[in-house]
């Protein structure tokens, strides 16, 4: 992941004393070992905004919800899985899951079985409750398996019981304890229904703003070079169809170089990239299983 953005690394200048050196040696590597075990926290954290920082599954819902309304469109039957997709993402952003190994015949992404890295708690209620199903699922299932079992889309009753219930619901409780949405109740003729209008416009349209950068003004051409959580956040939001939701605003050549170089991103080879050093299998084992 290119860090060099939203992230300021402090260097102590080294003591000019040499008696000095050996603890500054060990100071070295003390730093070292601290910077390589938080790197995962890293990962999750969303240096456009010290305040607010969202998950992948939030920002995904964010994007869908219609401002005033605080629902998402009746007509969109690809959120649900595309929020699911992003759980997964979440769990190996975070290194809690990983790809078996592609072994001698060099198995295909969507062949491959997710595995459990660690079982350490995210403190995310949704993540940890999605990471015990993987934990005591044996023999694993591929990436593709878990989102149909997590969104219930499964003809195996046996399966049932992973599904993750009321996702978006509880999504939403999530943003409106961030202050991000509010909850409302709104009559539908036939019946109540709870709604989430969204209280602080800022926040999303400071997401807005960071999609429509990272295509336009900071687009780098090289997805490896992209922030994976960046990279995540585009594909996902596109898969679960609400991505128009971020470009709309554009005028029509941003809207149409946008879109370009969105369906750039779409035409890659997930094998070729997963197989690039620091590349995160799960990622592309993710955009893999949507375009099946």
């Amino acid at each position: 992941m290119n860090r060099s953005e939203g992230l300021v690394r402090r260097v102590k200048n080294r003591s000019e004393n040499p008696g000095n050196s050996e603890q500054g040696a060990a100071n070295s590597s003390a730093n070292n070992h601290e910077d390589e075990k938080q790197e995962n926290d890293e990962d999750v954290d969303d240096c456009d905004s010290k305040e607010t920082r969202l998950t992948l599954m939030e920002e995904v819902l964010l994007l869908g919800l219609k401002d005033k309304e605080g629902y998402t469109s009746f007509w969109n039957d690809c959120i649900s899985s595309g929020l699911r997709g992003c759980i997964l993402i979440e769990l190996g952003l975070r290194g809690r899951v990983e790809l078996e190994r592609a072994g001698m015949r060099r198995k295909g992404l969507c062949s491959r079985k997710l595995c459990l890295k660690s079982d350490t708690p995210t403190g995310d209620v949704l993540l940890d409750e999605a990471l015990k199903h993987i934990r005591e699922t044996d023999p694993p299932e591929t990436v593709q398996s878990w989102i149909e079992y997590l969104s219930g889309e499964t003809w195996n009753p046996l399966k049932l019981r992973y599904q993750l219930k009321n996702v978006r619901e509880r999504l939403a409780k999530n943003l409106v304890e961030k202050g991000v949405l509010t909850t409302e109740k709104q009559n539908f003729l036939l019946f109540d229904m709870t709604t989430h209008p969204l209280s602080d416009n800022v926040i999303k349209c400071k997401l807005v703003k960071k999609i429509q950068d990272a295509v336009l003004s900071k687009w780098v051409n090289d997805p490896q070079r992209m922030d994976k959580r960046m990279l995540s956040l585009i594909y996902l939001a596109q898969a679960s169809d609400v991505l128009e939701n971020a470009f709309s605003p554009l005028n029509d050549d941003d809207y149409e170089l946008a879109m370009r170089r969105v369906r750039e991103l779409l035409d890659l080879d997930f094998e070729a990239e997963a197989a690039k050093a620091n590349a995160n299998e799960v990622i592309w084992a993710v955009f893999a299983a949507f375009t099946k």
